[in-house]
């Protein structure tokens, strides 16, 4: 137990509970004290030890049953509560149902018998799922989806209302089908429960197990990672940034003004003088860029996106035009919004618009609907900008659409916040979208985003 109050310490910590060695120790003696025998006391010694602010209430409230409660979800065993004849009428449904679908029969198998995922099975969704490389307690809900669509979840409820109709054609009665629907639903809802506290209790070990880090630059903060303190933090740099991006380029353009000598144009310009070179003309190196940025808004993109439409359009006047576009589900164009207000209000606005919630990421279909309705805003002189991931809910990536888009525009760029060991890894197309790409910016904080857009007005 010590080892494990240790861990959930460390946790607390990664997620930004200020905890000091004395503290932690006090904590240890009070467990001591107290025992482990009666939880809620047990709870409340760790909390009044560890918690001394009332914003980190609800963190410890979310950890604590992660790192020690292990009462698994309880589930019906139908074979018990069903008469032999009801037995044999459901399985003769269920055999006449699933043909060759293996994999179903056997989680719906499962579900009659109120069996819980083994830990192999487990184990193998989550690798499956990536779920390696989650870090972060907010991305639970995303690797628990994952999960439950490795196992066909989603395919279970079309499949339970076929199997009552069989029931109900074979005779059995309203009162034991709507019995069986009844346990099965609850079987159902205990198997998501079982497969949320395992990839909540795995977040939160990986986190454990984590460094904490030195409190670190604001433009080093890792855009997936922000709280909403850092995030504040980190919307107040972007106006400085933004004015040195801006004081770079036009020096930039000052220097293109006065830089090389252009043989050509001086002899043209002084031919009315007899040859004699009296007028100097100079090659202008400097284009400013068509911009097409479009951005993936989805949970664990939001911040990133944000901040790429903000410094796109706190730097207009660099840009000879931009367009936007987010998508989630579907490409929805967000250009206007900027053309009427400021672009910390017209953000907001779009995060507004667009809010958090479950919504499942269809980069594919997004670019579809790009390419039919807004290729007018692509020609040779734009430069397309990708902000996602790649991650796409195993749908079709359309990998012939973002090549299609790369071949008409004079280039296209993703700005990803993964490293390449991640790409393929769990539903990432990434792999994929970066051979057809024309280059991949590796974007995780405010300074590399910065270098990206910096070298893209370089070379407009």
């Amino acid at each position: 137990m010590d080892k494990r109050t240790v861990e959930f310490i460390r946790a607390l910590r990664a997620s930004g509970v200020r905890i000091s060695i004395a503290e932690s120790e006090d904590a240890m003696y009070a467990v001591d004290a107290v025992g482990i025998q009666n939880r809620e006391e047990f709870r409340a010694s760790l909390r009044a030890t560890l918690v001394k602010e009332q914003k980190d209430v609800r963190i410890f409230d979310f950890f604590f049953p992660l790192f020690f409660d292990t009462n698994a979800p309880p589930m019906w065993d139908m074979n018990q509560q069903l008469t032999p004849d009801q037995q044999d009428m459901l399985q003769q449904s269920l055999q006449s149902l699933m043909g060759d679908m293996e994999a179903l029969k056997q989680l719906l198998q499962q579900l009659m018998e109120g069996k819980q995922f083994s830990q192999e099975q487990l184990d193998q969704m989550a690798q499956q799922a990536g779920l390696e490389g989650a870090y972060q307690m907010y991305q639970q809900r995303y690797f628990s989806r994952q999960m439950e669509r490795q196992m066909g979840m989603d395919q279970l409820r079309e499949l339970i209302e076929a199997l009552m109709e069989e029931l109900r054609e074979m005779g059995m009665s309203e009162e034991a089908i709507a019995e069986i629907r009844e346990m099965l639903e609850e079987n159902i809802g205990a198997l998501r429960e079982q497969i949320q506290n395992y990839v909540g209790q795995n977040i939160a070990q990986q986190l454990s197990e984590q460094e904490r880090e030195p409190v670190r630059n604001v433009e080093d903060l890792p855009f997936q990672h922000l709280s909403d303190e850092e995030a504040d933090k980190v919307r107040d740099e972007m106006r400085r940034l933004a004015a040195r991006l801006r004081s770079r380029a036009s020096l930039r353009q000052k220097r293109a003004k006065s830089g090389e000598l252009d043989p050509k144009s001086t002899i043209r310009a002084n031919l009315k003088y007899g040859g004699v070179p009296l007028e100097l003309r100079h090659r202008t190196h400097h284009v400013k860029p068509k911009l097409v940025v479009i951005c993936d808004l989805s949970g664990s993109m939001r911040h990133m996106s944000e901040f790429m439409l903000t410094l796109t359009y706190m730097l207009q006047d660099l840009v000879k035009k931009a367009r936007s576009f987010i998508f989630i589900s579907d490409m929805v164009e967000v250009t206007d919004h900027f053309k009427e207000l400021r672009p910390d209000i017209a953000v907001e606005k779009v995060l507004t618009e667009n809010p958090r919630g479950y919504y499942t990421t269809d980069l594919g279909g997004s670019l579809e609907t790009f390419c039919k309705t807004h290729m007018d805003s692509v020609d040779t002189k734009t430069t397309i900008i990708i902000v996602g991931d790649g991650r796409n809910n195993n749908l079709n990536p359309r990998i012939d659409l973002a090549q299609q888009l790369a071949r008409k525009s004079r280039r296209c760029i993703w700005f990803c916040p993964e490293p390449e060991h991640m790409w393929g890894t769990g539903d990432s197309d990434m792999h994929l979208y970066a051979q057809v790409a024309n280059g991949v910016y590796l974007v995780r904080n405010l300074r590399e985003l910065s270098l990206a857009i910096d070298n893209i007005l370089v070379d407009g």
